[in-house]
């Protein structure tokens, strides 16, 4: 499903011209963070920035100004936007010693509350701890889950070692804690926020490798990135059992978290 039409682009705080956005178009290489906003408000706000930063650094060697980030969130809300699903890219044109940062507002979104359906395929993302521009790959198999009538694919290594899907993250509940795959990925922003808040309501969490095999051994899987968090009712063929305390748990402690003024 295609996203929903942007409300407003905007590139270094004026607007996206055919100009501006060519290298985009012509060469695959940024990073990005994405967010809900409510009242001009986010999650995770320190998390963003520091996601912003540390890629920025690796890819192109300096950091990214939190209050510049902020700034460019700003001003694309401009006066009239209150409630919005914001994607930040950051790029570096050719010609330029700096980079670009693009602000693409949309309308809010959400999880589904429905459980969710995952196929099984063989791909990790490049680079995977970066959240980063020229995804094909995942693109690609979510799209094909979607015409097999799934909602997003899982995304496997050697050995069916599972990672996350092509578009949030995955974690498994044993009975005693929470488990995240020991895999190449990246540590999502709603992940980090559900490590953070529910080791505060006494429910640790843990990384372990998990394999396509291991699923029935787990009481719960759920799903959660920038939209929030839902349960896991099918991968592939095998059902897998929906625990509704712990579901009422994670998105009781997800929705618990503080809304950051931008």
């Amino acid at each position: 499903m295609a996203p929903p039409a942007p409300l407003r682009l905007e590139i270094d705080g004026g607007p996206a011209t055919a100009d501006g956005l060519r290298h985009l178009a012509l060469v695959n290489y940024g990073h990005l963070t994405v967010m809900q906003v409510r009242s001009r408000r986010t999650r995770g706000l320190e998390l963003h920035v520091a996601r912003l930063d540390a890629a920025n650094r690796e890819l192109f060697g300096t950091g990214l100004d939190g209050e510049l980030v902020r700034e460019r969130i700003r001003h694309a809300l401009g006066d009239d936007i209150e409630d919005a699903t914001i994607r930040l890219v950051v790029f570096q044109p050719w010609d330029a010693d700096d980079v670009s940062v693009l602000v693409i507002v949309r309308p809010p979104g959400g999880m589904p509350a429905a459980p969710q359906t995952l196929r099984t395929v063989g791909y990790q993302r490049p680079v995977a701890h970066i959240k980063h521009v020229g995804a094909f790959g995942q693109i690609h198999f979510g799209r094909a889950a979607g015409r097999a009538g799934f909602d997003d694919a899982l995304l496997t290594g050697p050995d069916g070692v599972i990672s996350e899907t092509s578009i949030a993250n995955i974690g498994f509940f044993d009975g005693a804690s929470v488990v995240w795959p020991d895999a190449p990925l990246l540590e999502g922003i709603t992940m980090q926020l559900l490590e953070r808040t529910l080791a505060e309501r006494g429910l640790p969490s843990r990384r372990r490798t998990v394999r396509v095999g291991d699923l029935a051994s787990f009481d719960t899987a759920f799903v959660g990135n920038s939209g929030g968090v839902a349960p896991v009712g099918r991968v592939d063929d095998l059902t897998l059992p929906v625990d509704p305390g712990l579901v009422k748990t994670l998105t009781e402690a997800y929705e618990s978290v503080p809304w950051d003024l931008i």
